[in-house]
């Protein structure tokens, strides 16, 4: 798909102000061309699910178009390969009507399978359910024993306790698409520069802080008690909603409950820091630098005159270093 100006991808960590510079970027890019915004994340393309998701906000969303927010019911499932499917007509959309999109969200395999040449196993609904009974009701062991059966070498390269993991697999494994042992190269699927943003962890630590306290203060469960009974599984696992879905259920009290919160998105962020810290042609930029945007459009322009090479899968003339290591003054 041929784009008038090349997509902008913006990734990291949650809670690092990935959306705020993508409306940024946008407006300030606007003298070129149209721009929009369209979502890489997992759960905002729930209708109802805000304040957990920190969806962004009306003003925001009113600022400049956006797509994959709002698009399905809390009660629908979903998966990477539906999303894939969904994000891949919205940025033909976008190449037909000569607009740049600006994709922006922290679901790393979400990510990929909107920019790179990435196939993701068939979604069956049935099966899927029937798998997640059995791990809610059996545990993931049992499951990770028939997998064992099912594609043993996939088998010894999983923790058999992680049970989402061990799930997916199997389900893949019985609906005829094994999983392979490893993600593909990385390959775009058309000419893209991707931005991540990066932070010390102290500070990324305190921004996670106060924005669980921001949802609890907006009222994060109010709005889950909304849709109790009305989320499908998927929906129900994100961070945010599982934990205060148990708190209503009398599972733990309210403090607990959000303090899980706060545990799991710390956790949350590392992974997605070690996610997008292997990709070698994301140019990373200091999140707190008050010249973030300058440096942001700065990128743009380079991509836009064709000095990055995706063939070398190395950004030039941008320092690499490790995620995190953003010295905090």
């Amino acid at each position: 798909m041929p784009f008038a100006k090349r997509p902008v991808s913006i990734v990291g960590p949650t809670a690092i102000g990935k959306s705020e510079l993508a409306i940024s970027l946008g407006l300030a890019l606007g003298a070129q061309g149209p721009c929009e915004i369209v979502s890489q994340d997992a759960y905002q393309i729930y209708r109802g699910m805000d304040i957990g998701t920190a969806k962004p906000s009306p003003f925001q969303l009113s600022r400049l178009p956006h797509h994959m927010i709002d698009v399905k019911d809390p009660w629908e499932e979903s998966s990477a390969a539906s999303f894939q499917s969904e994000v891949l007509a919205v940025l033909e959309e976008c190449a037909r009507r000569g607009v740049r999109p600006i994709l922006v969200g922290g679901s790393g395999l979400y990510a990929r399978g909107a920019v790179d040449d990435l196939s993701f196993v068939p979604f069956d609904p049935d099966l899927r359910r029937t798998i997640e009974e059995r791990l809610e009701k059996e545990g993931s062991l049992s499951l990770w024993q028939d997998l064992k059966r099912s594609d043993p070498g996939c088998a010894a390269s999983l923790d058999p306790k992680n049970g989402r993991r061990v799930a997916r697999a199997l389900e893949a494994a019985l609906g005829g698409h094994p999983l392979p042992s490893s993600l593909p190269p990385y390959r775009y699927r058309f000419p893209c520069l991707q931005i991540g943003l990066d932070l010390s962890r102290g500070d990324l630590d305190r921004r996670i802080e106060e924005r669980v306290e921001k949802m609890r203060e907006e009222g994060l469960e109010e709005e889950v008690r909304g849709l109790d009974g009305k989320m499908s599984r998927t929906a129900a696992q994100a961070i945010g909603y599982a934990q205060i879905l148990a708190c209503l259920h009398g599972g733990v009290g309210r403090e607990e409950a959000f303090e899980q919160i706060k545990i799991k998105t710390r956790r949350l962020a590392r992974r997605q820091m070690s996610w997008f810290g292997r990709d070698p042609r994301v140019h990373w930029l200091d999140a707190s630098d008050p010249d973030l945007l300058q440096k942001a459009e700065e990128l743009v322009r380079r991509a836009d005159a064709g000095e990055f090479d995706e063939s070398d899968l190395g950004p030039k003339g941008f320092a690499r270093r490790p995620l995190g290591s953003v010295k905090t003054p």
